[in-house]
């Protein structure tokens, strides 16, 4: 699919990313490409195909990086929350079995 022309797949990421408001991992896995490829033809090619789309794609592209401590940190609380409850089931359990 994004194959057929390497020469406009900058465009064709670019659009996809500014109509679904994702982020480059989430693009990269939609086409089935390198993450760094994603981030190379929106950053360096894309300027030269067309600039104004690379306008919009470097604001939405700054706005995720920005977020992105934000959502390492609920990631973060939401691992230890799970493990803390794994933990408390373990001890009820035990503690049901008497040991």
């Amino acid at each position: 699919m994004i194959d057929d022309d390497l020469t406009y797949r900058p465009i064709i990421l670019a659009n996809y990313i500014l109509e679904k408001n994702t982020t480059i991992r989430a693009t990269a896995k939609y086409f089935n490409i390198p993450k760094s490829t994603v981030h190379h033809d929106l950053s360096v090619k894309l300027k030269y195909l067309d600039f104004l789309l690379y306008k919009k794609v470097k604001k939405l592209l700054i706005e995720n990086f920005n977020i992105k401590h934000i959502h390492g940190g609920e990631s973060t609380k939401h691992k230890y929350e799970q493990l803390k409850k794994e933990i408390n089931k373990n001890e009820e359990t035990e503690g049901l079995l008497g040991l």
